[in-house]
């Protein structure tokens, strides 16, 4: 009887295991079938619409955007397949598949068909609408005395001149885009919530970033802290910049507005310390140095420069962004250069983009051939664009002597420290924001923008102004629910950074340094997005998103 029971025993448990073998088995075979038949249609709309995409933003023409809105609708159309979804959801729920692959293609692929579980007019109507709103920045120049300038024109003014009336006339001739998209966006915003609640999220905002793999309540409790930590020393940097403000423009520190701190947001860092960083890099080519140091460090650059458009011309994007067509090797970067930090440094993060995509491991599937997040491509960006004002870096590329690097580096590193805390603030606004936009699109938003602007980054409102300043912000548009993106990157920077400097370089220069490629390459690029974010960062750090080194590098 007992061996009886003993063989039955044994022959239900290897039915058992046969059972489950073969489950997983039948799972993981049609996991594998759907994603073949997935990349025949994918990839090819993906490249379409990355190119279509890139030539608007180059000319700016209406034949090129109607083409962009086109290729970009038959992409987000494979996400709307009810019966892809279903099998997806069903190989889900069955939690049988054992291979990681498989499974990290599922949880990243589930996510992108979950987000086109909606009629599709809707998502062509968002996209329309995000189409048209894209031309008219684009096409955009700002009026100053009446003459048409450009954004660089703009920045220019605020940045050398010290005549308020001035300023004034150039801070508001850049701000006249809000009237133009202020009513297209809402009803953008409107359009996207509805999508968002189909779904069964609360709104759009929620939507993007557990999408994207994050917890909204965990990203708010992440900016409650960092607000927490900056709010005490931004506030005494803050009464240092509006006193050097003061003497420069030779008013009285309540008499300080907007348009007085040398950009249109203040999300850059105000020449406050006694070292012009310009004056370095005017006789320089910020695209030929950026090339130099990548090619010392092992990533050459020169296939993505070669594919890039780096200059101002009528009708371009006049902003900066780094694109992946194929996710194979055609990486580009668009820029708007001129000799100066600001566009050294944007050409440097830009190229971060650029080798974070270009050196991916191009046998991993489609699906993985891309960042392990978004912000950690930022993070890489943001990494190597804080080099620009590194007066070793200068030093090392032979942009200045040492004697000039000994001489700038305390105000260099306060620079740096000024810039980040600037920048933190400047997030905390466009994060909350957005947010509470998402959460009531009725209220109003142009009081809205500037309580915020108060609250975080102290900044007197216009008296009775009343303009939906909010809606000058691109990326407000058409980079929805992002921008916390690029403070977490910033986190991840100081953390790359402490990490490289006592295990990489140990203490030396980047430049012309091959192990920090080498490293780079092997723990951030080339596994892809095989991994969930935080357990990619573990393994390349030993540690998980910590903002302890952000700290210990501006805060503290």
């Amino acid at each position: 009887m007992k061996r009886t029971i003993l063989i039955l025993t044994t022959l239900l448990t290897f039915l058992l295991i046969w059972s489950c073998i073969s489950n997983q088995e039948k799972m993981e075979n049609r996991m594998k079938s759907f994603i073949s038949v997935y990349e025949v249609k994918a990839i090819p709309l993906y490249k379409e619409s990355a190119l279509a995409s890139w030539n608007a933003s180059i000319t700016g023409t209406t034949e090129d955007y109607s083409k962009s809105e086109k290729a970009s609708f038959d992409y987000a159309k494979i996400f709307t397949d009810k019966n892809a979804f279903s099998e997806l959801r069903m190989i889900k729920e069955s939690k049988s598949m054992k291979d990681p692959l498989l499974i990290r293609q599922l949880e990243l692929l589930y996510d992108s068909y979950l987000g086109g579980q909606v009629d599709t007019s809707l998502i062509a109507e968002q996209i329309r609408m995000e189409t048209d709103i894209s031309k008219k920045y684009s096409n955009f120049r700002a009026t100053v005395n009446g003459k048409q300038v450009s954004d660089n024109e703009v920045e220019k003014i605020l940045k050398n001149s010290t005549n308020s009336a001035d300023l004034k006339t150039a801070w508001e001739g850049s701000k006249m885009i809000g009237p133009v998209v202020a009513s297209d966006i809402i009803k953008l915003v409107k359009q996207r919530n509805s999508i968002a609640t189909k779904i069964g999220f609360s709104n759009y905002h929620e939507m993007s970033l557990k999408l994207s793999g994050q917890d909204p309540a965990e990203v708010t409790k992440l900016f409650d802290e960092l607000d927490s930590l900056t709010r005490d020393n931004f506030a005494l940097l803050k009464g240092d910049i509006d006193s050097f403000y003061s003497r420069r423009y030779k008013i009285k520190v309540s008499d300080i507005r907007p348009w007085h701190y040398q950009d249109r947001y203040f999300q850059e860092s105000p020449e406050i310390y006694p070292v012009d960083l310009d004056k370095y890099y005017a006789k320089q080519d910020p695209v030929k140095l950026a090339a130099a140091f990548y090619d010392g460090i092992g990533l050459n650059v020169e296939p993505i420069l070669a594919k890039s458009d780096l200059y101002e011309k009528p009708g371009k994007n006049q902003h900066a962004f780094s694109t992946d067509i194929d996710r194979a090797g055609d990486v580009r970067t668009l820029n708007n250069i001129r000799p100066d930090l600001n566009w050294m440094s944007t050409i440097l993060h830009e190229l971060g983009h650029g080798v974070y995509a270009y050196y991916n491991d191009r046998t991993l599937p489609f699906t993985l051939r891309d960042a392990a997040h978004i912000f950690t491509t930022e993070a890489i960006a943001e990494f190597f664009g804080r080099l620009a004002k590194d007066p070793q870096w200068m030093l090392s590329m032979g942009i200045i002597e040492k004697n000039e690097s000994d001489l700038i580096s305390s105000d260099c590193q306060k620079s740096l420290r000024l810039q980040m805390l600037v920048f933190s603030r400047w997030a905390q606004v466009m994060y909350r924001f957005e947010k509470s936009m998402y959460e009531n699109p009725n209220q109003n938003l142009n009081d809205l923008w500037w309580k915020m602007v108060e609250k975080y980054q102290m900044v007197t409102k216009p008296e009775g102004r009343n303009m939906p300043d909010w809606a000058t912000k691109i990326h407000i548009a058409l980079y929805p629910c992002y921008y916390h993106n690029y403070l977490l990157g910033e986190l991840m920077a100081s953390q790359l950074y402490y990490y490289i400097t006592a295990n990489i370089t140990k203490g030396q220069t980047l430049a012309g340094n091959k192990a920090v490629g080498d490293y780079l390459r092997e723990k951030i690029f080339i596994p892809g997005a095989r991994y969930y974010w935080n357990d990619m960062i573990e393994k390349a750090t030993g540690e998980k998103l910590t903002a302890k080194y952000y700290a210990k590098q501006f805060v503290q």
